[in-house]
């Protein structure tokens, strides 16, 4: 026989700490600030020349009461259709 005695796995308990749960508001604030940087990344890809946020502002731009105006004609195109 050997003096080598095996441990039991009760012995490694509390070695390694246990992390701490995370709150569920910290949970949430993680979700909304992935979001925000997910949105905002995007935004900022349309905002790129020849993109459609760039095209959609150089319009509104040129012809303020225009895009009013066709704004306004699709709210009242999918308003009308709920």
């Amino acid at each position: 026989m050997s003096d080598d005695i095996p441990l039991a796995p009760s012995a490694y308990d509390g070695l390694d700490p246990v992390p701490e749960p995370k709150s569920a508001i910290a949970e949430v604030s993680e979700a909304v600030k992935g979001t925000v940087n997910r949105v905002s990344g995007a935004i900022e890809a349309g905002r790129k020349p020849g993109m459609p946020l760039s095209i959609l502002s150089n319009i509104a731009r040129e012809a303020p009461l225009g895009s009013l105006f066709v704004a306004f004609l699709l709210g009242i195109a999918v308003g009308r259709r709920r």
